[in-house]
């Protein structure tokens, strides 16, 4: 079986592991390492726009952030991360319209188990880039609520950015079930957390609100947005958030890397606003796209 590919480019992408890029078909990795033995890796998804990496310092500082909360050691410098990420974009001939997802893993096992002193060869790192667009309809998407309900920190914290990615990909087993984008997923309390894959805002009365960051990943874009929003002195809140809130409100748009702002025109069967891109979510939508590149960091070549 040959499937194909979403874009038919990357049949031909170089992925860099541990100093060396490899032809798509070529790139592997050990069973042995902790990635496959027990998802025990961090990673995360960043941009490529106008020969610019877009965040690139905020994404680096969480990918140390989370490797210190899971007591990795013998972790690679943010300069050589850095080359790496220059290295592979070069070797694609990336400068517009990629994302990249960047993994470091807690490395190579001697034997297979759970403890981290089989871990002796220090972590792996991994540069997958790929040519792709955003991945939501820019017209909006679809949501349904999951029954499957994000951690806690009583259970593993969301902070962590992590590659255990069980209880986000059961979730989204439930959205393409039904049919639709992506699932909401609620706090074990019932208040809305996230989607399976980004943060979530509504819009009500001119004011936007956003879940805490107790139960959700305190998303960059969503950190972005946050900013912005208040330097427009348009209010904005983060508090606990109940569906019917999401239901009723004027605008509900979701951020992230992938999908940068994505407007969201229904939810449950239930018609968001008038079912199509609000006002507000199309402010910030330009304010946005205008902010991230004129911070973003200068490809090299």
């Amino acid at each position: 079986m040959n499937p194909s590919l979403p874009d038919p480019r990357n049949a031909d992408i170089r992925i860099y592991i541990d100093g060396i890029l490899y032809p798509r078909e070529e790139a592997r990795i050990s069973v042995f390492d902790s990635v496959v033995q027990g998802g025990d890796a961090v990673w995360e998804g960043i941009r490529i726009y106008d020969g610019q990496v877009a965040e690139l310092d905020a994404h680096l500082n969480r990918l140390m952030a989370s490797a210190h909360a899971m007591a990795f050691t013998d972790v690679p410098s943010r300069d050589e991360v850095k080359r790496a990420i220059f290295l592979t974009l070069e070797a694609n001939g990336m400068r517009d319209n990629a994302w990249m997802r960047l993994t470091l893993t807690r490395g190579k096992k001697v034997t297979s188990g759970m403890t981290t002193k089989h871990n002796r060869y220090g972590p792996t790192l991994i540069v997958l880039a790929e040519w792709k667009a955003l991945i939501y309809d820019a017209e909006g998407i679809r949501l349904i609520t999951s029954a499957i309900r994000r951690n806690s920190p009583q259970c593993i914290d969301s902070k962590i950015h992590h590659n255990n990615l069980i209880n986000n990909i059961l979730a989204k087993i439930q959205a393409e079930v039904a049919g639709v984008d992506d699932a909401i997923m609620l706090d074990l309390n019932g208040f809305v957390s996230e989607t399976n894959a980004t943060n979530i805002f509504v819009v009500k009365n001119g004011e936007m609100m956003t879940p805490q960051a107790d139960s959700c990943l305190p998303g960059i874009t969503r950190a972005r947005v946050i900013q912005i929003a208040q330097d427009q002195e348009i209010p904005v809140r983060e508090r606990n958030l109940s569906l019917t809130e999401i239901y009723t409100a004027d605008e509900v748009f979701t951020t992230g890397t992938v999908g940068e702002l994505s407007p969201v025109i229904e939810v449950d069967g239930r018609c968001i606003g008038d079912g199509r891109c609000g006002p507000v979510t199309q402010r910030l939508r330009v304010l946005h796209g205008a902010a991230v590149r004129a911070t973003a960091v200068p490809l090299p070549f």
